[in-house]
């Protein structure tokens, strides 16, 4: 079986992440896989130095008129059997390409977030005949596109695959240790986050929870390790932290390469996100044995039972955030609790080796 993955994507995201997760392990499992994408661009780049065949895209973007065109043109030329649409835009150039030039391919498009509106033609191309299945990555994202975009008729096309962690990536490259990197000293716990600073991880939720937790529950003993690429809201967090008065008890560290090598440092992990399909950094930090506290959004209601493999809180809740932080902190049992049942659940669900057999099934019945 031979699969093309499409994705317009010249930047690197969780789409991105999982697509290279999976197709390792479909290789393993029999399955011949190419990518189809946007030259010059993350994904060109990881597929150049992890030998993945990669076809680059005409011109600087997926979605034009000399693209649909080349895309029934690879088809003619390869002996692909499935495509599998990575990105919104990989979907709005097959669509195009489909109704112009009939490909007759089965196709699959996997589904990773919950934007907070939906456009007329979003609906149309997610409703596309010739569009076979949408895999989503959350009971979560299943619901969000059966009640407010996906037609009754089409229901079926739904199905629910969780995104799973490729292991070998997460042998450490780095070894160097995160108090020295940052001057945190030895006696503080680390609270640690990963999170590019974009609008839906709403840090402001994260810097509030410190703030309550450093100030009115009087937890001093603790310093919190934000990473993440700094964006436009990066001079508005500063200008919050140095007003919630936290300045002493919070580090941004920026871009950080292997980001999920320094993870196995945290105390503990927390996420503040008001939108997720995934995250894939839960999964990461079940493998790290990290114990986590979150937000209740994307999967997370899904992989966490509160108070019994983790804890999560409402979105925007900093005090139960912060409460629940300081309870893990002060319980050395629960930490080991948490760890120890998380990582079997993440065995059991969000490794990327079941990923692959589950969409593999997918494949081959499409093609029956």
């Amino acid at each position: 079986m031979k699969v093309l993955h499409i994705s317009g994507s010249g930047s690197w995201g969780g789409n991105e992440q999982q697509m290279v997760d999976l197709i390792p392990e479909l290789e393993k499992i029999g399955v011949q896989n190419a990518i189809f994408g946007v030259t010059d661009g993350a994904l060109h780049t990881y597929a150049a130095t992890h030998r993945i065949p990669f076809i680059e895209a005409q011109g600087e973007k997926m979605n034009t008129f000399a693209n649909y065109k080349f895309l029934k043109t690879i088809l003619k030329n390869t002996e692909t059997d499935i495509l599998h649409l990575h990105s919104s835009n990989a979907v709005t150039t097959y669509v195009i390409s489909d109704l112009l030039y009939g490909l007759k391919k089965p196709t699959v498009f996997s589904k990773k977030g919950m934007g907070s509106s939906m456009s007329f033609l979003s609906r149309y191309k997610y409703n596309y005949k010739n569009l076979h299945k949408i895999i989503c990555i959350s009971e979560a994202v299943r619901t969000f596109m059966k009640d407010g975009v996906i037609k009754p008729k089409n229901h079926s096309k739904l199905e629910v695959v969780y995104d799973g962690i490729n292991v070998e990536r997460l042998v450490p490259k780095r070894t160097d240790s995160v108090r020295e990197l940052f001057n945190i000293p030895k006696h503080l716990k680390i609270i640690g986050n990963i999170a590019n600073q974009f609008d839906a991880k709403d840090l402001s939720t994260l810097f509030n929870m410190m703030h309550y937790l450093v100030h009115e529950l009087n937890y001093k003993d603790v310093h919190l390790l934000q990473i993440g690429k700094f964006t436009n809201l990066t001079d508005g967090f500063k200008a919050q932290i140095e007003a919630l008065e936290i300045s002493n008890y919070v580090t941004l560290a920026g871009y950080q390469d292997h980001a999920t090598d320094l993870m196995a440092q945290f105390d503990v992990f927390i996420m503040s996100s008001q939108r997720e399909g995934g995250p894939l950094t839960v999964y990461e930090s079940f493998y790290k044995k990290i114990p986590v506290v979150s937000t209740r959004v994307g999967v997370v209601p899904e992989v966490i039972e509160d108070g019994v493999n983790g804890f999560s809180a409402e979105v925007k809740d900093y005090k139960s955030l912060a409460e629940k932080t300081k309870t893990l902190l002060e319980d050395p049992m629960l930490q080991k609790q948490f760890k120890e049942q998380s990582y079997a659940l993440f065995e059991d669900k969000f490794n990327a080796d079941v990923t692959a057999v589950k969409t593999l099934k997918i494949y081959q019945a499409l093609m029956k």
